[in-house]
């Protein structure tokens, strides 16, 4: 719930603008307006708020691990159980979001503890859930140092989850 004194700031804020509206279309023309309008969307606030904020795409995060580790990335794809394509379109677009199946087995392939692989699945909008039980494997997995695909699946199958990828 919004605080009072936010919505006495917003009240403030629209009072302001409406205020400055009113004395501009009486001044000026309506082009001079829009491009007021404008300018005040693209407040320089809201960018810094952006920029500050931002962290590192999911394409930058991984290779920053690809490359920490010293691997090559069809040493990594291939052990994560990834083809060529898919690996191809993570590296050629930094927009691309993969399943977060996909990013929990590029994480056991890179061995990442569970802080790195924290932060891979979050550059991405994902993260590990402590009251899911294909999340508690993953975990449980990671922090015992069980990274070999088959086994993480031979947990999940434990408990008739499915596997990352591929059939056991």
């Amino acid at each position: 719930m919004i605080n009072r004194m936010i919505l006495e700031e917003l009240q403030e804020y629209i009072d302001h603008h409406l205020n400055k509206m009113i004395l501009a279309e009486s001044m000026i023309s309506s082009k001079y307006i829009e491009h007021q309008i404008l300018e005040d969307l693209h407040s320089s606030e809201l960018e810094d708020f952006i920029k500050t904020k931002r962290k590192p795409t999911f394409q930058k995060v991984l290779f920053q691990y690809i490359d920490k580790k010293e691997a090559s990335d069809v040493e990594i794809y291939k052990k994560a159980g990834l083809d060529r394509k898919l690996f191809s379109k993570i590296r050629s677009n930094a927009n691309y979001h993969p399943r977060k199946n996909t990013i929990i087995s590029l994480a056991l392939a890179l061995e990442l503890n569970i802080k790195e692989t924290d932060k891979l699945l979050s550059s991405a909008g994902y993260s590990l859930s402590d009251s899911d039980t294909f999340d508690l494997v993953i975990q449980f997995c990671i922090e015992k140092k069980i990274h070999d695909l088959d086994d993480v699946n031979q947990a999940l199958d434990y408990f008739s989850l499915k596997p990352l990828s591929g059939v056991i």
